[in-house]
Protein backbone atom coordinates (compact mmCIF):
# COMPACT_ATOMS: atom_id res chain seq x y z
CA UNK A 1 0.00 0.00 0.00
CA UNK A 2 1.25 3.45 -1.22
CA UNK A 3 2.15 6.01 1.79
CA UNK A 4 1.47 9.76 0.82
CA UNK A 5 2.32 12.22 2.99
CA UNK A 6 0.71 15.71 2.38
CA UNK A 7 2.55 18.61 3.80
CA UNK A 8 0.06 21.77 4.42
CA UNK A 9 0.56 25.10 6.36
CA UNK A 10 -2.17 27.59 7.79
CA UNK A 11 -1.64 30.81 6.44
CA UNK A 12 -3.39 34.16 6.94
CA UNK A 13 -6.05 35.89 4.28
CA UNK A 14 -3.24 38.19 2.27
CA UNK A 15 -5.74 39.99 0.93
CA UNK A 16 -7.26 40.83 4.39
CA UNK A 17 -4.19 41.74 5.26
CA UNK A 18 -2.59 45.08 6.40
CA UNK A 19 0.63 46.23 7.75
CA UNK A 20 1.35 49.16 10.26
CA UNK A 21 3.39 51.95 8.44
CA UNK A 22 4.77 52.82 11.97
CA UNK A 23 6.16 49.81 13.15
CA UNK A 24 6.29 47.74 10.09
CA UNK A 25 3.95 45.14 11.87
CA UNK A 26 1.85 43.11 10.04
CA UNK A 27 -1.87 43.91 11.83
CA UNK A 28 -3.41 40.24 11.78
CA UNK A 29 -6.23 41.41 14.44
CA UNK A 30 -9.48 40.19 12.55
CA UNK A 31 -7.76 38.73 9.77
CA UNK A 32 -8.52 35.26 9.31
CA UNK A 33 -6.53 32.14 9.11
CA UNK A 34 -7.01 29.95 5.51
CA UNK A 35 -5.06 26.78 3.88
CA UNK A 36 -2.70 27.08 1.92
CA UNK A 37 -4.43 27.59 -1.29
CA UNK A 38 -1.92 25.15 -3.47
CA UNK A 39 -1.17 23.18 -0.85
CA UNK A 40 -5.24 22.06 -1.58
CA UNK A 41 -4.28 21.40 -5.04
CA UNK A 42 -1.58 19.37 -3.71
CA UNK A 43 -4.11 17.23 -1.64
CA UNK A 44 -6.00 17.28 -4.62
CA UNK A 45 -3.38 14.96 -6.12
CA UNK A 46 -2.91 12.71 -3.62
CA UNK A 47 -6.25 11.77 -3.33
CA UNK A 48 -6.53 11.19 -6.71
CA UNK A 49 -3.57 8.79 -6.97
CA UNK A 50 -5.47 7.23 -3.46
CA UNK A 51 -8.35 6.67 -5.86
CA UNK A 52 -6.67 5.45 -8.41
CA UNK A 53 -3.80 3.32 -7.06
CA UNK A 54 -5.06 3.00 -3.30
CA UNK A 55 -2.79 3.93 -0.44
CA UNK A 56 -3.13 5.81 3.13
CA UNK A 57 -3.06 9.32 2.96
CA UNK A 58 -1.68 11.15 6.23
CA UNK A 59 -1.38 15.39 6.78
CA UNK A 60 1.17 16.87 8.22
CA UNK A 61 1.81 21.06 9.50
CA UNK A 62 3.34 22.72 11.53
CA UNK A 63 2.01 25.65 13.56
CA UNK A 64 -0.10 26.73 16.67
CA UNK A 65 -2.95 24.82 18.31
CA UNK A 66 -6.08 26.60 16.03
CA UNK A 67 -3.97 25.18 13.03
CA UNK A 68 -5.86 22.08 13.49
CA UNK A 69 -8.88 23.67 11.37
CA UNK A 70 -6.76 23.25 8.32
CA UNK A 71 -6.08 19.51 9.06
CA UNK A 72 -10.00 18.87 9.51
CA UNK A 73 -10.65 20.43 6.45
CA UNK A 74 -8.14 18.56 4.52
CA UNK A 75 -9.37 15.08 6.63
CA UNK A 76 -12.89 16.19 4.84
CA UNK A 77 -11.53 15.57 1.32
CA UNK A 78 -10.11 12.10 1.54
CA UNK A 79 -7.08 12.09 3.76
CA UNK A 80 -6.87 9.62 6.64
CA UNK A 81 -5.04 10.79 9.79
CA UNK A 82 -3.26 14.29 10.61
CA UNK A 83 -0.33 15.19 12.66
CA UNK A 84 0.01 18.59 13.93
CA UNK A 85 3.42 19.62 15.11
CA UNK A 86 2.91 22.30 17.20
CA UNK A 87 4.85 24.26 20.19
CA UNK A 88 6.31 27.31 21.52
CA UNK A 89 9.85 26.48 20.51
CA UNK A 90 8.99 26.07 16.80
CA UNK A 91 8.34 29.96 17.20
CA UNK A 92 9.70 32.15 14.61
CA UNK A 93 11.46 29.48 12.42
CA UNK A 94 12.37 29.93 8.93
CA UNK A 95 12.27 27.31 5.80
CA UNK A 96 15.16 25.91 7.34
CA UNK A 97 14.02 25.26 10.83
CA UNK A 98 11.03 24.73 9.41
CA UNK A 99 11.61 21.68 7.40
CA UNK A 100 13.81 20.43 9.87
CA UNK A 101 11.13 19.96 12.41
CA UNK A 102 8.76 18.53 10.01
CA UNK A 103 10.53 15.99 8.94
CA UNK A 104 11.56 15.10 12.43
CA UNK A 105 7.76 14.65 13.22
CA UNK A 106 7.12 12.72 9.90
CA UNK A 107 10.00 10.24 10.37
CA UNK A 108 8.11 9.34 14.05
CA UNK A 109 5.08 8.21 12.21
CA UNK A 110 6.18 6.41 9.11
CA UNK A 111 8.39 5.86 6.56
CA UNK A 112 6.46 7.36 3.17
CA UNK A 113 6.70 6.67 -0.67
CA UNK A 114 5.13 10.14 -1.78
CA UNK A 115 4.96 13.22 -0.60
CA UNK A 116 2.86 16.26 -2.02
CA UNK A 117 3.36 20.08 -1.01
CA UNK A 118 1.86 23.06 -2.70
CA UNK A 119 4.72 25.03 -5.24
CA UNK A 120 4.56 28.17 -2.91
CA UNK A 121 2.62 29.54 0.39
CA UNK A 122 0.86 32.88 0.24
CA UNK A 123 2.46 34.12 3.26
CA UNK A 124 6.27 33.58 2.52
CA UNK A 125 6.05 32.65 -1.37
CA UNK A 126 9.93 31.55 -1.38
CA UNK A 127 9.46 27.97 -2.81
CA UNK A 128 11.58 26.58 -0.47
CA UNK A 129 10.29 24.30 1.59
CA UNK A 130 9.74 21.71 -1.17
CA UNK A 131 13.24 20.96 -2.03
CA UNK A 132 14.40 21.37 1.48
CA UNK A 133 11.73 18.55 2.55
CA UNK A 134 12.86 16.27 -0.23
CA UNK A 135 16.71 17.02 0.90
CA UNK A 136 15.81 15.80 4.33
CA UNK A 137 13.58 12.76 3.16
CA UNK A 138 16.49 11.44 1.12
CA UNK A 139 13.53 11.32 -1.84
CA UNK A 140 13.54 11.99 -5.25
CA UNK A 141 11.89 15.56 -6.38
CA UNK A 142 9.90 16.90 -9.22
CA UNK A 143 9.01 20.91 -9.07
CA UNK A 144 6.32 22.34 -10.94
CA UNK A 145 4.67 18.68 -11.03
CA UNK A 146 1.49 19.22 -13.02
CA UNK A 147 0.41 15.41 -13.69
CA UNK A 148 1.39 12.16 -11.90
CA UNK A 149 0.60 9.54 -14.97
CA UNK A 150 1.50 6.27 -13.85
CA UNK A 151 2.25 4.40 -10.60
CA UNK A 152 4.29 0.80 -10.65
CA UNK A 153 4.19 0.18 -6.96
CA UNK A 154 6.16 -3.02 -7.51
CA UNK A 155 8.86 -1.96 -9.34
CA UNK A 156 8.89 1.63 -6.82
CA UNK A 157 8.88 4.04 -9.92
CA UNK A 158 6.51 6.36 -11.41
CA UNK A 159 5.63 8.67 -14.70
CA UNK A 160 5.11 12.23 -14.16
CA UNK A 161 4.71 15.42 -16.07
CA UNK A 162 6.16 18.81 -14.93
CA UNK A 163 5.57 22.13 -16.40
CA UNK A 164 8.24 23.87 -18.08
CA UNK A 165 8.44 27.40 -19.66
CA UNK A 166 9.16 25.90 -22.89
CA UNK A 167 6.67 23.12 -22.62
CA UNK A 168 5.57 19.69 -20.43
CA UNK A 169 8.39 17.49 -19.62
CA UNK A 170 7.68 14.05 -19.01
CA UNK A 171 9.81 12.06 -16.50
CA UNK A 172 10.40 8.62 -14.43
CA UNK A 173 11.59 8.94 -10.90
CA UNK A 174 12.30 5.83 -8.04
CA UNK A 175 10.22 6.48 -4.98
CA UNK A 176 10.44 8.42 -2.85
CA UNK A 177 9.62 11.23 -4.47
CA UNK A 178 8.28 14.76 -3.21
CA UNK A 179 6.56 16.82 -5.36
CA UNK A 180 5.60 20.03 -5.75
CA UNK A 181 2.49 20.45 -7.38
CA UNK A 182 0.68 22.75 -10.01
CA UNK A 183 -3.02 23.31 -9.75
CA UNK A 184 -3.35 23.03 -13.91
CA UNK A 185 -4.86 18.79 -13.36
CA UNK A 186 -5.98 18.87 -9.80
CA UNK A 187 -8.76 21.46 -8.85
CA UNK A 188 -9.85 22.07 -5.10
CA UNK A 189 -12.07 19.39 -3.88
CA UNK A 190 -14.96 20.29 -1.97
CA UNK A 191 -15.81 17.99 0.97
CA UNK A 192 -19.12 16.40 1.24
CA UNK A 193 -21.52 16.01 4.13
CA UNK A 194 -20.25 12.55 4.98
CA UNK A 195 -16.67 13.98 4.97
CA UNK A 196 -17.05 16.83 7.11
CA UNK A 197 -18.82 15.10 10.09
CA UNK A 198 -15.86 12.52 9.75
CA UNK A 199 -13.39 15.11 10.27
CA UNK A 200 -15.12 16.41 12.75
CA UNK A 201 -14.82 13.43 14.89
CA UNK A 202 -11.27 12.49 13.88
CA UNK A 203 -8.42 11.85 16.19
CA UNK A 204 -5.31 14.36 15.38
CA UNK A 205 -1.69 13.38 16.45
CA UNK A 206 0.13 16.03 18.27
CA UNK A 207 3.97 16.05 18.59
CA UNK A 208 5.31 18.76 20.75
CA UNK A 209 9.04 19.33 20.88
CA UNK A 210 9.58 16.94 23.74
CA UNK A 211 7.59 14.34 21.83
CA UNK A 212 9.98 13.84 19.13
CA UNK A 213 13.28 11.67 19.93
CA UNK A 214 16.65 13.37 19.55
CA UNK A 215 15.52 16.49 18.40
CA UNK A 216 18.24 19.17 18.39
CA UNK A 217 16.33 22.62 19.96
CA UNK A 218 19.63 24.72 18.37
CA UNK A 219 17.54 23.29 14.74
CA UNK A 220 14.58 24.55 15.41
CA UNK A 221 12.54 27.74 16.04
CA UNK A 222 14.52 31.13 16.37
CA UNK A 223 17.48 29.44 17.41
CA UNK A 224 17.68 26.94 14.18
CA UNK A 225 16.66 29.87 11.48
CA UNK A 226 19.63 31.74 10.19
CA UNK A 227 16.99 33.83 8.10
CA UNK A 228 16.00 37.04 10.19
CA UNK A 229 13.75 40.05 9.15
CA UNK A 230 13.92 43.05 11.38
CA UNK A 231 11.60 44.75 9.88
CA UNK A 232 8.96 44.53 6.90
CA UNK A 233 7.30 47.85 5.01
CA UNK A 234 5.11 48.49 2.48
CA UNK A 235 6.28 49.71 -0.68
CA UNK A 236 6.89 53.42 -2.04
CA UNK A 237 4.19 53.74 -4.58
CA UNK A 238 4.99 55.87 -7.34
CA UNK A 239 2.73 59.08 -8.28
CA UNK A 240 -0.05 57.75 -10.63
CA UNK A 241 1.27 58.80 -14.56
CA UNK A 242 -0.76 60.77 -16.99
CA UNK A 243 -2.53 60.10 -19.86
CA UNK A 244 -2.10 62.62 -22.83
CA UNK A 245 -4.37 62.88 -25.58
CA UNK A 246 -4.42 65.89 -27.63
CA UNK A 247 -6.39 64.77 -30.63
CA UNK A 248 -3.76 64.27 -32.76
CA UNK A 249 -0.04 63.03 -32.92
CA UNK A 250 1.30 66.05 -33.44
CA UNK A 251 -0.64 67.63 -30.49
CA UNK A 252 0.34 64.86 -28.13
CA UNK A 253 3.55 65.12 -28.84
CA UNK A 254 4.26 69.21 -28.47
CA UNK A 255 1.99 68.40 -24.89
CA UNK A 256 4.91 65.69 -24.02
CA UNK A 257 7.66 67.72 -24.87
CA UNK A 258 6.10 70.62 -22.61
CA UNK A 259 5.70 68.26 -19.48
CA UNK A 260 9.65 67.32 -20.31
CA UNK A 261 10.79 70.61 -20.47
CA UNK A 262 9.02 71.75 -17.24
Amino acid sequence: MLKILVCVKQVPDVDQMRMDPETGNLIRAGVPAILNPLDANALSAAVSVKEEYGGEITLITMGPPNAEAVLRECLAVGADRAVLVTDRAFGNADTLATSYSIVSAAKQVDNFDLIFCGKETLDGATGQMGPQLAERFDAAQVTSASLIREIDEANGTLVVERELESGIETLRVKMPCLFTMEKTNYPVRIPTLKGKMAAKKAAITTFTADDIPGLDRNRIGDPGSPTKVPRMFPPVMPEPGQIIDEGSVEGSVAKLLTLIKE
